[in-house]
């Protein structure tokens, strides 16, 4: 399947618009705030803070708004409206659960989240994600998180993987940019469409048949 080897050894997931359908609530959050300072929220402006970290996204916003200096502040804003609309309910996105549990099946698997710890377990849970995995990995929870690429090292290491034999998947730029510096291949389903992202694989969901006909036949086929 394109350049996407059935040889990896782990495979590493992204949250955020990639497993969980939870960009909306971020948009609804970062509409509100974009509203209160006299901004339309578009694409341009997602574009702008889609994938980052909650505290990334505050400063990201703080310059647009022409507020510098109070990215702290918006990003604690930030968080407490994207806490209000996930506790409402987040589904899984399509293909989701059949893709996890078809790779569980085969090799090690893991999150890799942008988001901080407890966003990541909300959306986990509320998706019926959680329990498909032992491995996940929280943006508060390292040094630097993406585009850096400790995040995927780190989820590697946890699995017993090497990044060059490994494949991540993503929906943003700035995940891209965190896998590609680890070393890991990259399948890409975009939450913004249309936009030019680096890819060993591209897609526009996670429910095409041949990601499922891929996962099948990581670790040859063999259950472990």
């Amino acid at each position: 399947m394109g350049t996407l080897p059935t040889s990896a050894e782990a495979v590493v997931f992204d949250c955020d618009g990639l497993l969980v359908d939870t960009e909306a609530c971020w948009t609804v959050a970062e509409t509100a705030i974009f509203a209160a300072h006299g901004h339309p929220f578009g694409p341009e402006q997602k574009a702008l803070v889609i994938g980052r970290t909650v505290e990334a996204a505050g400063e990201a916003m703080a310059e647009y708004l022409g507020r510098p200096g109070s990215g702290a502040e918006i990003a604690a804003e930030l968080l407490e409206r994207v806490r209000k609309e996930l506790a409402r309910g987040a589904a899984a996105l399509p293909g989701a659960a059949e893709l996890v549990r078809a790779c569980r099946a085969a090799v090690p698997i893991a999150v890799a989240s942008n988001s901080p710890r407890e966003l990541l377990d909300t959306a986990l849970w509320s998706a019926g994600l959680a329990d498909y995995f032992t491995h996940s990995f929280a943006a508060d929870e390292v040094r630097s998180p993406k585009p850096a690429p400790e995040l995927y090292l780190t989820a590697c290491e946890a699995l017993g993987a090497t990044p060059k034999r490994s494949a991540a998947f993503e929906d943003s730029a700035t995940g891209i940019a965190a896998a590609r510096a680890a070393g890991l291949y990259v399948a890409v389903v975009p939450s913004l469409p249309g936009t030019d992202l680096d890819h060993d694989w591209l897609g526009t969901t996670l429910a095409e048949g041949e990601l499922l006909d891929w996962a099948r036949q990581l670790g040859d086929g063999m259950v472990r």
